[in-house]
C-alpha cells in the first residue's frame, strides 16, 4: 500500500463534487466561493477532471481567477467517452457561473491521465495536503468516505472537510453518529471528519463565505483528536514520516 505522507504539507486542495449542478443555486455558489478563496491562498485544485456540474463550476472559477492552479486526474476511459455526464441537469448554470464557464482561463491547468478510477484516487491523495466535499451523487460519497478511511487507517494524516451546504451532508453525519451509537466506529474517529454547517439560516447560505470557512477547517485539523490503527503502510516510514527501519 503506498504511503501519502511524505505529501502531507502541501498546499493543494483535492475536490470532491458532482458532474451535475445541483437543483439549488447554493450548490453552484458555494463551488464558486470554494474556487476563489482558493485561488487567492495560492492554494492549488486538485480535482476529477471533468467540466460539467459542479466540477465545471469550480474549476472554472479556479482557472478564471489570477494566479488559480488547477489539475484535473482522469481516467483514459472517461476521457475518450467523452468526459465525466452529468446525470441530471439540475438548475440552469446561474449567471455568475455561466460567465465563469464561458471567460478565458488566467490560470495554469495541467491534466493528468490514468488507467484506472483507483490510480485516480491515489493521484490525487498523493499531490494533496487536505481535501473538501462539496455536494454530489454516489461517486462523490465514495471519495469522502474512502480518504476519511485511509485515515483511519494511518496510510495518510489529512483533514477532510466537508461543505453541509443546505444540510446536503447532515444524514452523512448522522449516519456516521449512529456507527458511534451501535459500537461500529470509536468516538474520538468521528472527527476524522469536519463538517462546516454555514449559518442557521439556510437562505443565507447562497451569499455564505464557504471558500474561507472551508479553508479555516482544513487549517485548524488536528489528526491526534483521532484515534487512527497503529498500522505503518511502509517499511521505511512511521506514522511521522520518519526513518522507522535501517
Amino acid at each position: 500500500m503506498t504511503s501519502y505522507l511524505s505529501s502531507t504539507q502541501s498546499p493543494a486542495v483535492a475536490v470532491y463534487c458532482a458532474s451535475s449542478l445541483g437543483n439549488e443555486k447554493a450548490y453552484q455558489l458555494a463551488a464558486m466561493s470554494l474556487g476563489q478563496a482558493l485561488a487567492a491562498a495560492n492554494r492549488p485544485l486538485v480535482y476529477g477532471g471533468g467540466r460539467r456540474g459542479i466540477m465545471g463550476v469550480i474549476s472554472s472559477t479556479v482557472m478564471n481567477s489570477p494566479g488559480g492552479q488547477v489539475t484535473g486526474v482522469i481516467p483514459h476511459a472517461i476521457l475518450a467517452g467523452g468526459g465525466e455526464r452529468g446525470k441530471d441537469p439540475g438548475v440552469a448554470a446561474m449567471p455568475a457561473v455561466a460567465e465563469a464557464l464561458r471567460s478565458e482561463s488566467q490560470g495554469e491547468m495541467e491534466t493528468i491521465i490514468v488507467e484506472s478510477m483507483h490510480e485516480r484516487k491515489v493521484k490525487m491523495a498523493e499531490r494533496v495536503g487536505g481535501f473538501i466535499g462539496l455536494p454530489g451523487g454516489y461517486g462523490t460519497f465514495e471519495e469522502i468516505l474512502e480518504v476519511i478511511t485511509w485515515n483511519q487507517l494511518n496510510i495518510h494524516n489529512k483533514p477532510v472537510v466537508v461543505l453541509n451546504v443546505l444540510s446536503y451532508f447532515s444524514p452523512l453525519r448522522e449516519l456516521v453518529r449512529n456507527g458511534v451509537r451501535e459500537g461500529f466506529i470509536v468516538a474520538k474517529n468521528e472527527n476524522l471528519v469536519i463538517f462546516v454547517d454555514g449559518p442557521e439560516d439556510q437562505t443565507q447560505h447562497e451569499t455564505f463565505d464557504w471558500g474561507t470557512a472551508a479553508l479555516n477547517a482544513l487549517t485548524s485539523w488536528q489528526s491526534n483528536h483521532c484515534a487512527p490503527y497503529p498500522i505503518h503502510w511502509s517499511k521505511e516510514s512511521d506514522v511521522n514520516g520518519k526513518e522507522k527501519y535501517t
